[in-house]
């Protein structure tokens, strides 16, 4: 080894790697903090540790290295060996606050950590890797049981509530009257926009099990008169008529096909000047930038038989290719950015 390879290398080290490689650690530590409800706890007061000790009933072994844990990465505070939220998990993570956002990892704790365990051969086969395994269907099993649909609607609400913030600041909605939102679960779009925009009257469309799901989000928020359920198969039939249509996290449950199909009956449900929202963790076009949307993607192949993520661009000329006159691409937030469509 030269001199010269031995200098570039001493300025080399492994720490991003193993961050990397051993960040299960510290995503397991907050979604068991989720679970057990440490931060709504301590959103009603501040505790030391043998109060939270004994408030979750942990073992003295490793409770004062679980909190300080939480504590050193920045999801809680201590003074004076008193534990308190920090200003972020105080809003998001309080189950008791409407700007709670930890249904998106109960989800992730209690059905993809696991599922992701053997994503290695997913990588292999192209096959799910989660109920379809045992001859089941991801939505069927989500959807049978109460509790978990509960669970998975309000997942829905807490990856949707930053993107339909800016969707109801961004998009033109004082040129439209009406809108619908395919696969709602719980309306978080459809109230952040009828709330912020009261000439609206809209619709959220899903199966008929979250109705009341729905309808229960929608009357909290007081908007029952202008908010309104509908149900349809959407490859079977066509989808109800609306200004504006949009589509969340819903595109990449498909394969391309299928994704097409489902453009193809947006733009037969909207008037001419009529537009379409797609939003979703869109993968940057150079696909080297947003994490998040590949993994996004990943997740979608863990989960579903064909379904995948993709750019604005790929998703512009989907757009074109069904007869949309005009696209674009807007950044919401975060990682989320939408595709809109005029007819």
């Amino acid at each position: 080894m030269t001199p010269e390879t031995l200098a570039a290398r001493a300025h080399k080290t492994p720490e991003k790697i193993l961050q990397l490689g051993m960040a299960f650690w510290g995503s397991k530590t907050l979604l068991s903090a989720v679970e057990l409800g440490v931060f709504t706890e301590l959103a009603k007061k501040p505790l030391d540790l043998e109060g939270l000790r004994a408030r979750f009933n942990l073992h003295p072994r490793s409770a004062r290295d679980f909190f300080d844990a939480l504590v050193a990465l920045g999801m809680l505070e201590r003074r004076d060996g008193v534990y308190s939220n920090t200003p972020e998990t105080a809003i998001f993570l309080d189950k008791d606050k409407p700007s709670y956002v930890g249904g998106i990892l109960e989800m992730a704790n209690h059905r993809l950590y696991p599922f992701w365990a053997t994503l290695t051969e997913g990588l292999r086969t192209g096959l799910p890797q989660n109920e379809a395994k045992r001859g089941g269907d991801l939505f069927d099993e989500l959807y049978k049981d109460p509790a978990r649909l509960k669970e998975f609607c309000k997942a829905m609400t807490g990856i949707s509530a930053g993107p339909a913030q800016a969707i109801a600041a961004k998009f033109p909605w004082k040129d439209y009257k009406t809108f619908l939102d395919v696969g709602t679960a719980q309306g978080a779009l459809p109230v952040t926009v009828a709330l912020a925009h009261p000439h609206l009257s809209g619709a959220g469309m899903d199966l008929p099990v979250v109705e009341p799901v729905f309808k229960e989000y929608v009357a909290a928020a007081g908007l029952s008169g202008r908010l309104a359920f509908k149900t349809c198969d959407f490859f079977k039939e066509p989808l109800p008529k609306a200004d504006v249509v949009v589509m969340g996290h819903i595109l990449h449950d498909w394969n391309l096909e299928q994704k097409k199909a489902l453009i193809k009956k947006v733009y037969e449900a909207l008037p001419k000047g009529g537009a379409f929202i797609v939003y979703e963790a869109l993968i940057d076009d150079e696909r080297r930038t947003n994490a998040f949307g590949l993994l996004m993607s990943l997740n979608m192949l863990v989960e579903t038989a064909g379904g995948f993520d993709y750019t604005g661009a790929d998703c512009s000329g989907w757009l074109r290719e069904a007869g949309f006159r005009e696209t674009r691409v807007e950044h919401l937030v975060g990682p989320d950015s939408m595709v809109v469509g005029v007819k």
